[in-house]
């Protein structure tokens, strides 16, 4: 990339380029780049209207990118813009209910947006919708319970599954429904262990994954699967290190590769599959 950053963000366009948006690196970021996979390089393309990190990104149905809050180094962030990789260009949107950082957003199946949780100083169990067509925000049901960097899963019924993370009362194992046909919540089974800056991938029977994380005792290597016919946990075998704030992606052959993250003493480059 042209700048180093983390807490950024990065999208698959559809014409296969790779967008990555904001970031921390002693300074909060609002510029963005592109990466170019036949060519193998990278290239600016403008500024955000504001800084972010711990930010989202949501690739449309109409092909734009929906970047949500954020800390922006002096605030915590309401706004919300959209970035067109047809132009190249940026466009504010409606704003948020609320401020959020470290918070999620999902694609529904009726291309709305839902963005869960997250922290402003205070921890969040408020949820809200974008809706893409007339670009404004509405309320939908609250959480159970707040919290923020938690992870949030489409499963194959449209229902949105929700995962720990922590709030004022420590770290959660819970995990909770989102229904959008209701707009109400509803609790499900929770994990073994409680989990905060995890993962959660799909896999192609439909169960979820979920890997590592942190909570008050330790930095984790377990793994446990959530069956959505069942709403219960079972535990999977473990990775071969215990990974924090890593990324687990999804293969062409079903494979999951988990790759780097944090285990309280190192930084990780090591890479496995599940």
């Amino acid at each position: 990339m042209n700048v180093a950053r983390y807490s950024h963000t990065a999208s698959i366009l559809t014409n296969g380029q790779v967008l990555v948006t904001g970031g921390y690196n002693a300074n909060y970021l609002n510029s963005t780049e592109l990466y170019d996979p036949t060519t193998g390089s990278w290239t600016t393309t403008g500024k955000m209207s504001a800084a972010r990190s711990y930010h989202t990104a949501s690739i449309l149905g109409n092909g734009k990118v929906l970047v949500t809050g954020g800390f922006s180094g002096v605030t915590f962030l309401n706004s919300a813009e959209l970035y067109d990789p047809t132009t190249s260009s940026r466009t504010t949107t409606g704003n948020m209910s609320v401020a959020r950082y470290s918070h999620t957003a999902s694609i529904l199946g009726n291309g709305k947006v839902l963005v869960t949780g997250g922290y402003n100083v205070n921890y969040l169990n408020s949820t809200e919708l974008y809706d893409p067509t007339t670009g404004s925000w509405t309320t939908t049901g609250n959480m159970s319970v707040a919290r923020y960097s938690h992870t949030a899963s489409i499963l194959g019924n449209g229902k949105v599954l929700v995962t720990g993370g922590q709030n004022s009362n420590g770290y959660l194992n819970s995990a909770e429904l989102y229904d959008p046909t209701t707009g109400s919540w509803a609790t499900t089974g929770n994990m073994s262990v409680a989990r905060v800056c995890h993962t959660a991938a799909i896999l192609e029977n439909g169960k979820v994954l979920v890997t590592g994380g942190f909570n008050t005792i330790t930095y984790l290597n377990s793994a446990e699967l959530y069956d959505p016919t069942m709403g219960s946990w079972t535990t999977t075998g473990n990775m071969s290190v215990a990974r924090y704030s890593h990324t687990a992606s999804i293969l062409e052959n079903g494979k999951v590769l988990v790759t780097g993250g944090y285990n309280g003493s190192t930084y990780l480059n090591s890479a496995e599959l599940y």
